[in-house]
């Protein structure tokens, strides 16, 4: 979607502080952060939301939950960490791309 923020973020035409990249996914840091670490993992394809994934999203989506763990910890998670996918109006979801969240770091933060 040529109007999309997170797919000209995923493009790079807007720039990001990324922590990971391939062709399938970014990974970046939440603008906005409501924890000490904050970042977004994104799918490059645009899917609106979790409730529009199709079964052949199911490897990327894999491909981004299995990254949730790997990049918590680069990102310095070692007591856990928060993983949030808000989907749709009602669930709270502002960006119309998926994206999950993950927030961490010493407590306290909400």
């Amino acid at each position: 979607m040529q109007d999309c923020i997170f797919c000209k973020i995923g493009r790079g035409d807007i720039p990001s502080r990324k922590i990971y990249e391939d062709d399938d996914v970014l990974a970046f840091h939440d603008i906005n952060p409501k924890a000490p670490v904050h970042f977004l993992i994104i799918p490059k394809k645009h899917i609106a939301s979790l409730a529009e994934a199709q079964p052949e999203d199911e490897a990327l989506l894999g491909k981004m939950l299995t990254l949730v763990r790997k990049l918590a910890l680069q990102e310095g998670c070692v007591n856990g960490f928060r993983t949030v996918i808000n989907t749709g109006r009602d669930g709270g979801q502002e960006v119309a791309h998926l994206h999950i969240h993950v927030l961490g770091g010493p407590q306290p933060w909400k």
